[in-house]
């Protein structure tokens, strides 16, 4: 399954959120594979809802980013501008 690195709260917390299931998962920080930060993704396998295994996936984070541009750069085409002009 894949997740996402969301948040890390308290320098200490990292808030996990798997993308199949819907599930968020809290680990401690320094279980995450060094350099981890939010936004990047994981190949993860959960056993009796806790994440037994966490594989960094730089495949994923890079089309999801990829896909985000994408939509950003469509939503830029479609605007007309603000309604409401600067004087």
């Amino acid at each position: 399954m894949k997740a996402v690195l969301d948040r890390i709260e308290e320098n200490q917390y990292a808030v996990l959120l798997v993308e199949e299931n819907t599930q968020e998962f809290i680990l401690n920080k320094n279980e995450l594979p060094e350099g981890s930060k939010p936004h990047d993704w994981f190949e993860v396998t959960i056993e009796n809802d806790k994440i037994t295994s966490l594989k960094a996936d730089p495949e994923s984070a890079v089309a999801q980013e990829q896909k985000v541009k994408s939509k950003r750069n469509r939503l830029k085409k479609r605007s007309q501008g603000s309604k409401f002009k600067r004087e």
